[in-house]
């Protein structure tokens, strides 16, 4: 589960650095009801989440049964160690967001991030 809301955190500073952030849904001067970019990330943060938590969940079980090799444990470590330094990198540049509404929008990933990793977890491990 730690692993999807991990993934889910690093996609959502990764979106908001391309214009994709929850911030949007808390700013005055927009017009839309629900913008764009907003809405893109809240699915884009929810898939990420709901598939971090069901496939390592899955690797999980299937590493403790043996049936994955060591090679594609170190490929699968190298990637996520990868996402993540991205992500930080992401996260130390001056942020285009306000301040609350970063904020705002971070809480909000993060919980939404828990929920679905949780419930891809859940599935995961229900079905085996």
């Amino acid at each position: 589960m730690i692993a999807g809301v991990l993934l889910a955190l690093a996609v959502h500073m990764l979106g908001a650095r391309y214009g994709l952030d929850l911030g949007g849904l808390w700013r005055a001067g927009t017009r839309e009801f629900v913008p764009t970019g907003a809405a893109i990330a809240w699915w884009l943060i929810a898939t990420v989440g709901f598939s971090g938590g069901y496939f390592t969940a899955t690797l999980m079980q299937s590493a403790v049964s043996g049936q994955i090799p060591q090679r594609m444990r170190q490929f699968l470590i190298a990637v996520g160690v990868l996402l993540l330094a991205g992500a930080g990198q992401a996260a130390s540049a001056p942020s285009p967001i306000p301040t609350i509404s970063g904020v705002l929008a971070g809480l909000a990933a993060l919980c939404l991030g828990a929920v679905m990793a949780f419930c891809g977890a859940h599935f995961a491990l229900r079905r085996g």
